[in-house]
């Protein structure tokens, strides 16, 4: 399925269907009403996913997920606006640093990296702080693979009547997401994750009459969303040159989404390819980082080896000759790295993953125990 290229254990960028990819080889015009109507596909499946159909619209915006976190946070909040941030990781951290660069209030709410935010936590906040009209949540942070408790959290956000913004990035598609209890007002995501996409598109599904009360309050052109969603219902088209090949290929992606039997189908995928790898890392001698309520099928975390002639580079470079890339750690506290279970990949392909690992590890004669 793969031929050469090695499987990226990642993230994303992930490895994509071969098909996906063919998709691509076609030239769009931007304006041209067959391209016009692949968008709108594409939306309307994207809010189809999570249930959004009768209240919420899809606004997808060019380039990486963060563009597309920093558009809806820019347009829902009001200047005068206080965020809470639970914050468990690097992801959350990001959300801080865009809330700090456009000068909105916030109130982080420090975790563990191993910590999930709770209801109680955050309602504790709410409690204390008077000032907060919105929070800002990553349902999936990804630096370490952890996973918030979304719906309790969105009850929570309903019964105080505050905003929920969520990150999604790396849990839409693969984990259930519902928009019919009220307590989300925008979830966000990119084409490149658990969608099995190529990178270069994101997306933010916001709630219809929330969007409609935000005309000129982003402090950006290019990241209003607002002015985005009023063009293209207008239109039938991007504001400006849409990443034509990306929508294209996210379009056949939703296509084998859809075949294969949407989010429960795929996430059950997942679950199996990250119980085939923690086992099979564990037979080595690797333990997760996480514990296994908390952990998410998406990324699993590693501690590294505590042999002194451990290097990641160099056990990256192994792997990566043996047909597979991991990723780095991204914690603060401990030395870890990370390893992917998603993508156009089954538990098949993570067996012979922890092989490849296995077999570098006795290559480089390093002592995991």
């Amino acid at each position: 399925m793969l031929g050469n290229d090695p499987v990226l254990l990642t993230p994303g960028p992930l490895t994509t269907s071969p098909a996906t990819r063919e998709a691509m080889l076609r030239d769009w015009g931007s304006w041209d009403a067959a391209f016009n109507r692949i968008t709108q596909s594409v939306c309307a499946d994207l809010v189809q996913i999570v249930h959004g159909e009768n209240d919420y619209v899809c606004v997808p915006l060019q380039g990486s997920g963060t563009f597309s976190v920093e558009a809806a946070i820019g347009t829902l909040v009001p200047r005068n606006g206080c965020v809470l941030v639970p914050d468990n990781g690097a992801y959350c951290a990001r959300i801080v640093r865009i809330l700090e660069r456009m000068g909105i209030a916030h109130v982080a709410l420090p975790l563990g990296e191993d910590e999930p935010a709770t209801a109680a936590a955050v309602e504790d906040a709410l409690n204390r702080d008077s000032r907060i009209t919105h929070v800002a949540l990553v349902h999936l942070e990804t630096s370490a693979g952890l996973l918030n408790p979304l719906d309790a959290i969105a009850a929570v956000c309903k019964r105080h009547g505050k905003r929920l913004i969520v990150d999604a990035m790396s849990s839409f598609g693969a984990l259930p997401i519902d928009l019919r209890d009220g307590g989300i007002d925008a979830v966000i995501s990119a084409s490149g994750k658990c969608l099995e996409g190529v990178p270069g598109m994101g997306f933010v599904i916001v709630r219809r009459t929330l969007l409609e009360e935000c005309a000129g309050r982003s402090p950006s052109l290019a990241l209003d969303l607002h002015d985005q969603y009023v063009y293209l219902r207008k239109t039938a088209q991007w504001r400006f040159t849409p990443p034509t090949h990306v929508v294209a290929a996210l379009r056949h992606a939703l296509d084998r989404f859809a075949a294969e039997g949407g989010q429960p189908a795929r996430g059950a995928r997942y679950t199996r390819n990250c119980a085939v790898l923690i086992e099979g890392m564990r037979d080595l001698g690797f333990e997760p980082f996480l514990r296994p309520d908390v952990q998410a099928p998406v990324i699993v975390t590693f501690h590294a080896p505590r042999d002194p002639a451990w290097r990641f580079a160099d056990f990256y470079a192994a792997v990566r000759e043996a047909g597979y890339i991991l990723y780095p750690g991204k914690l603060t506290q401990v030395e870890t790295f990370r390893v992917g279970c998603i993508g156009a990949i089954d538990a098949n392909e993570m067996h012979n993953a922890v092989a490849a690992i296995g077999r570098t590890v006795a290559a480089l004669g390093l002592h995991v125990r």
